[in-house]
């Protein structure tokens, strides 16, 4: 099991400001899963709008915080960095749960592990904490394209 820092990060995942929601790896196994984390912050550019009197994280961010997370994981595995020609795409999401509402000041840790891969098709388990609580959850499938 590995660390990744922010750069690295960015060589697998093409997202950027505002959309890069995964600021560090804090451990990975190739193949099996990866742990990862979003630091939330007041100055998400989501917040003025979402809700200006109580600041909450959509939960929809917070799928695809577990998304990037998941293509990390899928492209460290197959020992590719992101390419241009090519995008990582949700195919399906199922049993999506929102258990607690994420707010600024949180530390979103973001849990993925393959469940499965057949043909380029990849079906991950996934889960968001805050303080060890459990905050969403979902089963995610994936897939990367040529462009």
């Amino acid at each position: 099991m590995s660390a990744m820092d922010i750069h690295e990060i960015l060589k697998y995942l093409p997202h950027r400001y505002p959309f890069l929601l995964v600021d560090k790896v804090i451990s990975i196994e190739t193949g099996k899963s990866i742990v990862a984390l979003k630091n939330v912050s007041i100055n998400e550019p989501f917040f003025p709008g979402h809700f200006p009197h109580h600041p909450v994280m959509p939960g929809v961010l917070i799928i695809e915080a577990l998304a990037q997370a998941a293509a990390v994981l899928t492209l460290r595995t197959e020992g590719n960095t992101h390419k241009e020609d090519s995008v990582y795409y949700f195919v399906g999401i199922d049993g999506v749960r929102f258990k607690k509402p994420v707010t600024a000041g949180d530390q979103l840790i973001l849990k993925v592990s393959i469940e499965r891969q057949i043909k380029g098709l990849w079906k991950y388990a996934a889960r968001a904490e805050v303080d060890n609580q459990l905050v969403t959850e979902a089963k995610l499938m994936c897939t990367s394209r040529s462009v």
